[in-house]
């Protein structure tokens, strides 16, 4: 499947369960890069990160090749005068050369073509030409290591796709010789019975309605919530990581 469509059919999940991103991880921002700034932030989707950039004052330029994902963004964002639609890829992003302070990737650096994207980020940077590389990663711990062996034997693409794909060694060969700096945050959800399983549609990998599969695993995931939830809820433990480089180099 072309990694830009993956999320077509699951865009209300991804937009109202996905966790956003934590509060400290905007104050490195702001550390770095004081708003007003511009920032790109490619492969935004639905706008969960874009919408806390553009609380924290910054005009953003949301890149999403998606259409459904996109539009989302638009109905979300589009009333705020800082918010720039784009469709466009990280390997294209269809901005102008030198026109943005900061490049943002949230969940979605591990689809790009790293050599391609590197040169699109070096094109349309200027100033501080500052990356942000960002994962929201599941906490290794048993409840999460139980949820895990779910989607392992009952979502074949599980394996295949996902941050665990990228290495710190792949990160270091992006931004070489620039030095990367990385920052862990915790975070989390606590979700309703219908918050957790929209969470888990929500993943590109997990078969969605009336694909094959879908129903073994969702049988298997209600089972996971009705034996760990409390009082209703279910606790979805994160942990954010952040590569922060200046692209000077290219």
């Amino acid at each position: 499947m072309d990694p830009t469509q993956r999320f077509s059919d699951r865009v209300e999940n991804y937009a109202k369960f996905r966790p956003n991103y934590p509060d400290a991880l905007i104050a490195v921002l702001q550390g770095r890069l004081p708003a007003p700034a511009v920032i790109a932030d490619i492969g935004s989707g639905t706008g969960i990160l874009s919408d806390q950039l553009l609380g924290a004052g910054y005009t953003v330029f949301g890149v999403e090749p998606n259409g459904p994902m996109r539009l989302e963004s638009e109905r979300r964002l589009g009333g705020q005068p800082r918010f720039h639609s784009v469709a466009g890829t990280a390997e294209a992003t269809t901005l102008d050369s030198d026109s943005v302070d900061a490049v943002t990737c949230a969940q979605s650096f591990h689809w790009f073509d790293r050599i391609r994207s590197c040169e699109e980020f070096g094109r349309i940077l200027r100033g501080p030409k500052l990356v942000l590389l960002i994962w929201n990663e599941r906490i290794s711990e048993d409840l999460m290591e139980e949820y895990d062996r779910i989607l392992q034997e009952s979502a074949p693409e599980y394996s295949r796709v996902g941050r665990r794909n990228v290495t710190d060694g792949d990160i270091a060969d992006f931004f070489a010789p620039d030095p990367v700096e990385l920052f862990y945050f915790p975070h989390a959800q606590r979700l309703d019975r219908e918050g957790f399983l929209g969470r888990v549609l929500s993943s590109s990998y997990v078969p969605n309605v009336g694909q094959p599969g879908h129903e073994p695993v969702i049988s298997k995931m209600e089972a996971f919530f009705d034996r760990h939830a409390q009082l209703g809820r279910i606790d979805f433990p994160y942990q954010t990581r952040v590569y922060l480089a200046h692209l000077n180099s290219g």
